[in-house]
C-alpha cells in the first residue's frame, strides 16, 4: 500500500497500521532529528513526540506534498521547538549561580558510544543549516525537491549548502565516508519508539 493509502485507512479506523508508517520513516526521521538537536536520546523523544502530533493531524493530511515531507516538516518543527526550549532553560540555570550545570552529561556519553568515530563526529560539527541538509541529502538521500519542500528554501539554496557541508567534511569523510551507517536506528529501538506511540494514542479516535 501507498503512505496515502495507509493513512486513508488509519483516519477510518485501523489504527494499527500506523505502525508501518512509523517503522517504515525511523530511520529518516531520527537522522534528521539527530542533525538539529545533536543528543541520541532528545532525538528519540521528539520522533515520539512527532509521531503522536502527526497522528493527531491525519484528517488533515490532504496530499498537497508527499506524507513523508508532511511528516518530516512535522518532526522538524517538534525538533527546532526542543532545542529552542532547550536554550531557554539553560540561559536560565546559567544564570543561577547557585545551581551546578554541566554540559557534559551521562547522555551525551551514550550518545559518543553509538556514534561511529571521525564521521559522525564530523557530521555533528557542521553547523545547523549545512548539517541537516547533508543529512537529508546523502545520508537519508532525499531527494533536492523534498528537502526543499520540508526546510521550506529554495533549490539553490540547498546546492549552495550541500556543496558547503561537503566542502567542509571532505578532508576528514574522503577516506571513511559509509553514509548508510551513519546514525543508525536498529530494530530494537525502532520496536520501543513503535511501542511508545501505538500505547500513547490506543484508544483515541483520529
Amino acid at each position: 500500500m501507498s503512505d496515502e493509502e495507509i493513512v486513508e485507512r488509519v483516519v477510518n479506523g485501523e489504527q494499527h497500521l500506523y505502525d508501518q508508517l512509523m517503522r517504515k520513516y525511523n530511520s529518516r526521521m531520527y537522522r534528521i532529528g539527530m542533525s538539529i538537536v545533536n543528543d541520541d536520546k532528545e532525538a528519540e523523544d521528539i520522533m515520539q513526540t512527532a509521531y503522536i502530533n502527526a497522528y493527531r493531524q491525519l484528517r488533515s493530511f490532504q496530499g498537497r506534498s508527499s506524507f513523508a515531507t508532511w511528516l518530516t516538516r512535522i518532526l522538524i518543527y517538534e525538533a527546532l521547538l526542543h532545542k529552542k526550549r532547550k536554550l531557554k532553560l539553560q540561559k536560565v540555570l546559567m544564570e543561577r549561580p547557585n545551581i551546578d550545570f554541566h554540559n557534559d552529561t551521562p547522555l551525551k556519553g551514550l550518545m559518543n558510544k553509538e556514534l561511529k568515530g571521525l564521521i559522525e563526529g564530523a557530521v555533528a560539527k557542521l553547523p545547523e543549516k549545512y548539517r541537516m541538509v547533508f543529512v537529508m541529502r546523502e545520508i537519508q538521500e532525499m531527494s533536492t525537491t523534498e528537502t526543499m519542500e520540508a526546510l521550506n528554501i529554495g533549490e539553490s539554496n540547498v546546492k549552495i549548502r550541500l556543496s558547503r557541508a561537503k566542502e567542509m567534511l571532505r578532508t576528514e569523510l574522503l577516506s571513511y565516508w559509509q553514509p548508510q551507517q551513519l546514525f543508525e536506528f536498529n530494530l530494537v529501538r525502532c520496536d520501543v519508539v513503535v511501542s511508545f506511540v501505538m500505547q500513547a494514542i490506543a484508544g483515541r479516535a483520529v
